[in-house]
């Protein structure tokens, strides 16, 4: 059964996404959501996360239910998941008209939807939950599950609701992805989300593209200069976005290039007037 289910998985990933491999704390994820075991998934971002849903869901019988807390995430996957054969997505969001979300629906109720990606907000809604429990999804997933702990359910409070929502829909096995949580967000997780009998796997959190720094100033002056003179030589983004440390919200750099022996300073948004780096 086990090398059965594993070759299974391989040949999904394979086939349908092109994936020659996958890694060994991937298939051990797979495998348990294939047996319908409760799944808390701890991964960088980069390394995979999805694919822990995205092949079991081709293979389950129902719809798999993706509860995302951004529409431009909701886009970003569904995009990529209609770049393969024989996997359908879709979303039910806000961003869409009513003819387009009940033409979803029915989708869903002809059973020719594999992945429906919704918001938490969405399951507030009744009709929804209705719904969802007449599809009888084969699996629930929770993305960026940190959101039901700590200070995440301050960002998104309908997190908080679906624990209720999954008993709603007829308690299918639920799979909580996250690429950050410490132990004790990891057991709030499972305890927020009412998971049972958890598998649990966790990977290395080592990213060698991200450092932290600190440099000390004697005076505003001198910080301002190292903040210019960095800028300078660092590779450049498409975009960025500093916090305005007065609260006054994000601080935009201004588009184009200063000319020679001209600094462009950043600004906050919807402001004229430019703001000193802090």
């Amino acid at each position: 059964m086990f090398f059965s289910l594993s070759r299974r998985l391989k040949r999904s990933a394979r086939s349908v996404f092109g994936w020659q491999r996958l890694r060994p704390e991937q298939l051990r994820a797979m495998q348990a959501v294939m047996r319908g075991r409760d799944t808390l998934v701890v991964m960088p971002t980069g390394a995979g996360k999805s694919a822990v849903y995205q092949v079991p869901g081709l293979l389950l019988k129902g719809p798999t239910v993706v509860v995302s807390p951004l529409i431009a995430l909701q886009r970003d996957q569904i995009k990529g998941l209609l770049r393969r054969k024989d996997a359908a997505a879709a979303a039910v969001n806000s961003s869409q008209s009513t003819g387009q979300n009940e033409a979803v629906w029915d989708r869903i109720r002809a059973g020719n939807i594999d992945f429906l990606f919704l918001a938490p907000e969405q399951l507030s809604r009744d009709e929804v939950v209705g719904q969802l429990a007449a599809a009888a999804p084969a699996l629930f997933v929770v993305d960026e599950a940190q959101c039901v702990s700590t200070w995440g359910h301050d960002f998104r409070p309908d997190y908080l609701r679906l624990a209720s929502v999954i008993e709603r829909v007829g308690r299918p096995p639920v799979l909580a992805l996250t690429a950050s949580a410490s132990a004790p967000v990891r057991a709030d997780i499972v305890a927020q989300l009412g998971m049972r009998e958890v598998f649990e796997t966790v990977t290395g959190f080592d990213r060698p593209n991200i450092h932290l720094e600190v440099l000390a100033f004697q005076d505003e002056t001198a910080k301002h200069r190292a903040v210019l003179e960095r800028v300078a030589v660092e590779p450049k983004p498409e975009a960025a976005v500093r916090r305005d440390p007065a609260g006054r919200g994000p601080v935009r750099p201004r588009a184009g290039r200063a000319g020679p022996g001209r600094r462009r300073l950043p600004r906050r948004a919807g402001s004229r007037r430019a703001l000193p780096c802090p």
